[in-house]
């Protein structure tokens, strides 16, 4: 049952919360351990194949000829890459967040201590070649295709591209939030955020977000990429594999616009409401809008997102039906188990109102069936969440069959427990 202020009682994650913290760390360390270790074998074999295929040094004599293998001489020439084998405690490393590197950025951070001495002071666009290079070295084949494709893509596209609004690249909270939203982020107390939030059933929370102006302008940037994407006649890359039309926002310059939005506006968000799902930690994202109308897409079919927190805004235009329907949190075990009663959510779209879920909360859209209507997603994801989850079973936190079947467990439990003290007493 709804408390008096339209909230649900929730489950304190605080010990969650402060396990995640400490866990973060921990995952980056084993993280950096495990490169360090295929990175000292790599050197080793690459020693080994020296030592038993030597390098002939071909001298050349004055008259012209080579010399013979009484003038050979081994050539080993010290790997240029070579990492510490223990990481500089003292070193303070720089922050590669706003960089595009294909890889996490905490561990471009965490992989800087073991750097050689000569190359801890390099500029940062140095040591991010430096060790993106390593990186890629252990990459697979595939990996590296992908994303070196993916990086032209992108270039391919902005250096072209000329935007619409430029203003709306680079993060302006005052003109692109509500006043209200702007307050309890400033706040950044669960108090305070409850202050504008609605949750309408366990785990789904709405409230305003976006000004007008701000969304009427993001559709007609993308109405305004469509269209030289259309005379460019270049194909594109899509949200998703669920979704035929739409963009990804990514991929021509709002990145760091997107990440800002991510860890300035959400993430204190998904640290009170989340937190069971790696909130505390997003570190990564995919920005899209998605396109529903005639001749695009109808409607979503149930599914799961690929995040951990999931952000949805509505753009516009005028449209009707298109609703949200919600059918409970599932683990992977379980995404297609049965919903509970309890778990039936429906949600109609505002202009401007977002709706804030878990990704792995189960859920699709109904058809539009007039009008046109864009949506702003935002998949916020947790490498160090992912990286834990790896090692449970169980998550009778958050999936709602998890929960069920522990509860199952417990009555059993309880009732067998019952049974066994009320032969006993009998007995006597």
């Amino acid at each position: 049952m709804a408390h008096q202020n339209g909230s649900f009682p929730r489950i304190t994650y605080q010990q969650q919360l402060q396990l995640l913290q400490q866990q973060q760390q921990q995952v980056l360390i084993q993280q950096q351990h495990h490169l360090q270790q295929r990175h000292q074998q790599h050197q080793r074999q690459q020693q080994q194949q020296l030592e038993q295929h030597p390098r002939v040094s071909t001298n050349i004599i004055a008259n012209g000829h080579v010399a013979g293998p009484q003038n050979q001489r081994l050539s080993l020439t010290p790997c240029s890459t070579r990492l510490r084998s223990d990481p500089k405690q003292d070193h303070k490393p720089d922050n590669y967040e706003d960089l595009q590197l294909g890889f996490d950025p905490r561990v471009f951070s965490s992989l800087e201590q073991y750097m050689p001495p000569d190359m801890l002071n390099k500029p940062r666009d140095v040591k991010a070649q430096y060790m993106s290079s390593i990186l890629m070295r252990y990459s697979s084949e595939g990996d590296r295709v992908r994303i070196q494709k993916h990086k032209e893509y992108r270039q391919k596209i902005m250096s072209t591209y000329q935007p619409l609004y430029k203003e709306i690249y680079t993060m302006d909270a005052e003109n692109f939030f509500v006043p209200s939203f702007l307050d309890a982020i400033r706040e950044n107390t669960e108090a305070g955020f409850r202050r504008i939030l609605a949750e309408p059933t366990r785990g789904i929370y709405t409230f305003e977000m976006l000004q007008p102006e701000f969304c009427e302008m993001l559709v007609s940037e993308v109405d305004n990429f469509e269209r030289w994407v259309h005379e460019s006649k270049i194909k594109i890359m899509r949200p998703n594999t669920m979704n035929k039309f739409g963009v990804v926002l990514d991929d021509f310059g709002m990145e760091s616009m997107l990440d800002k939005l991510m860890k300035d506006f959400i993430r204190p968000l998904s640290r009170v409401f989340f937190a069971e799902f790696g909130g505390c930690s997003l570190d990564t994202h995919h920005g899209f809008i998605v396109e529903y109308g005639i001749h695009r897409d109808r409607e979503l079919g149930f599914h799961v997102d690929d995040s951990e927190v999931t952000l949805n805004v509505c753009l516009g235009k005028e449209f009707s039906g298109g609703e949200l329907f919600f059918r409970g949190a599932r683990c992977d075990a379980h995404v297609n188990s049965d919903s509970q009663l309890e778990e039936i959510f429906d949600y109609s779209h505002v202009p401007g109102q977002a709706i804030l879920h878990s990704g792995r909360h189960r859920h699709g859209a109904k058809a539009t069936v007039s009008g046109k209507r864009m949506n702003l997603i935002l998949w916020c994801r947790s490498s160090t969440f992912r990286e834990m989850i790896k090692y449970q079973r169980a998550f009778a936190g958050w999936c709602g069959e998890c929960r069920r079947k522990k509860k199952e467990r417990e009555r059993l439990s309880i009732a067998a427990t019952k049974q066994e003290l009320l032969k006993r007493r009998m007995a006597l």
